[in-house]
């Protein structure tokens, strides 16, 4: 392997990573070590395979407010696949030779993602009930290429701040009891009912409000539930194609009997043939479409109680984009940019 491929291997990490750029920020930091402490090498995988995931998250934790959740699985394709030690060792030489040239593209392209998002998330900043559009607002994120591999994340967010209010809104209830035949049951287990279940021998009812949970941060190669309700419903988002393989790995991963699948228009009937085709089709209580959730939306910002529901449904919206895309601050990343003299270099290549 040449420079010139061991660069679109880099090229490709980077085009496919989410907004955060954890392994591209792995490699500029192992790249960095190398360089400056020359205590790694990079031929052997094992002076930095587990290291560089401390290295990296120092990085992460400071300019997007989070580490890397993937799974060890996940994080190890990173040397076994997409970046090998002879390929790093070819861009580790180069990166010597330029004063950290590789580090400084790496870290230029992260900046340019942040960018990208923060021009992106500036629309709800911009808009209110009169003029929020969801599709519009999903389309940002469509038609740019470096923010579509977090469009899964633009969905969750985009189905949890409706549903979530809406739930909370019709304040449904769930009524938590026991057959009243099985009571002296319950007094053998007074205290496994009262500390799992919340019943006790003198209360046997428990009423609780209804409510819909996000599961948190997951990553590529997650392929389970997205959300779940405490009612019994599960949510699973799906944004990009599906093939008979990954449906099956999808309801097979979520043990709930009750599932709402979130997709595109245009997904709708391929997954209702996938799922007819594995037996699965029994466990979908229904498939909401991105014309549902843009009518949906209407009704909640500017339909007869866009009052009450349709400012709390932008609130949790933009707090959930805080809390999944934490903003950067430009004038620390600068310095630390400035600080390594990054700025300092040039080049044809890199540059």
């Amino acid at each position: 392997m040449n420079l010139e491929e061991a660069k679109a291997a880099l090229d490709r990490i980077i085009k496919i990573s989410r907004v955060h750029l954890y392994k591209p920020i792995q490699i500029a930091e192992i790249l960095h070590r190398d360089r400056v402490n020359q205590d790694i090498d990079l031929t052997n995988i094992n002076t930095y395979r587990n290291t560089s995931k401390a290295w990296r998250d120092l990085i992460t934790e400071r300019f997007v407010g989070r580490s890397s959740s993937s799974s060890a699985e996940y994080q190890e394709a990173l040397f076994t696949k997409a970046m090998p030690p002879q390929t790093l060792a070819i861009l580790g030489e180069e990166n010597r030779l330029k004063g950290g040239i590789i580090e400084a593209y790496i870290y230029r392209r992260f900046a340019e993602r942040f960018t990208q998002l923060s021009s992106a998330l500036q629309y709800y900043d911009r808009h209110d009930l009169t003029n929020f559009e969801v599709q519009d607002f999903i389309n940002l994120f469509w038609n740019e290429p470096g923010l579509r591999r977090s469009i899964d994340k633009v969905y969750e967010i985009i189905v949890y701040s409706l549903f979530s209010i809406l739930v909370e809104a019709l304040e449904v209830t769930i009524t938590i009891s026991i057959n009243r035949d099985k009571v002296g049951l319950l007094e053998e287990f007074a205290d496994f009912a009262e500390m799992v279940i919340g019943l006790t021998p003198d209360q046997h009812l428990l009423n609780l409000p209804a409510r819909i949970y996000r599961v948190g941060v997951t990553n590529a190669a997650d392929r389970g539930l997205d959300m779940y309700a405490n009612f019994g419903m599960a949510i699973q988002i799906k944004h990009l194609s599906l093939t008979p393989e990954l449906a099956e790995n999808i309801v097979g991963s979520v043990t709930a009997d009750r599932i709402v699948i979130v997709c595109r228009d245009s997904e709708q009937a391929l997954i209702v043939s996938l799922l007819n085709q594995i037996g699965w089709k029994a466990k979908i209580q229904s498939i909401i479409t991105e014309s549902d959730l843009t009518k949906w939306y209407e009704k909640a910002l500017r339909g007869s109680f866009a009052i009450d529901i349709g400012n709390r449904v932008l609130l949790t919206l933009k707090e959930q984009i805080i809390a999944e895309f934490p903003a950067s601050d430009n004038k620390d990343f600068a310095e630390f940019y400035e600080g390594r003299n990054y700025n300092l270099l040039t080049d044809d290549l890199w540059i």
